[in-house]
């Protein structure tokens, strides 16, 4: 007799068991959802200050409240950037603000967005914008967008514009206003 229920207790607890399998075989057939890929920083940092020399000559500072790493090699400046850019001898030379800045990696170049303003301090003169490109390689800055270029005796406008980083020559695209044109003055023989 005790046989007897051993071998019912075992058939019920197989029953359980290929129950509970058929069961949780049954319940998995949904499919499994895909992971989830993060494309937001890599790394973040605060209050950065970031010096760039060449030849122990301290080239250029950029100072920025928050700056966001990507996986890609980007950095984004969400809070503004300040840069400062100096000559051969260390010495200061012009600026450049935004309110919002991106370096994109593979073109090799910032975009710099919002109350952008780049001044040479030896001249002067003050660039604004709304956007501005700088290519560090070719110290070119460059925009498609409305532009105004103070100079200590002069106020002038355009569409888009093409210069060095600290405004030593620039060209405007599509100036806008008057001017006042002058007669190249001839040289006496």
């Amino acid at each position: 007799m005790i046989r007897l229920i051993s071998s019912s207790v075992f058939r019920i607890t197989r029953l359980i068991c290929v129950a509970t399998v058929f069961f949780l075989v049954s319940c998995d057939r949904k499919e499994n959802p895909k992971p989830v890929s993060y494309s937001g920083p890599m790394r973040e940092g605060q209050n950065v200050t970031m010096l760039y020399t060449e030849k122990d000559v301290l080239k250029m500072k950029m100072i920025g409240k928050k700056v966001l790493e990507f996986e890609n090699g980007d950095r984004e400046f969400p809070e503004g950037l300040f840069l400062e850019f100096y000559d051969e001898q260390g010495k200061l030379t012009s600026t450049l603000t935004a309110n919002h800045a991106y370096f994109f990696t593979k073109e090799y170049q910032w975009r710099g967005r919002g109350n952008v303003e780049v001044k040479n301090l030896e001249t002067l003169e003050q660039l604004n914008t709304e956007e501005l490109y700088w290519k560090p390689d070719t110290k070119r800055i460059f925009t498609d967008k409305f532009v105004t270029i103070r100079e200590v005796n002069d106020v002038m406008y355009g569409e888009g514009l093409d210069a060095a980083q600290d405004l030593s020559d620039y060209t405007l695209r599509t100036p806008i206003g008057e001017f006042e044109a002058s007669e190249p003055e001839e040289e006496d023989n």
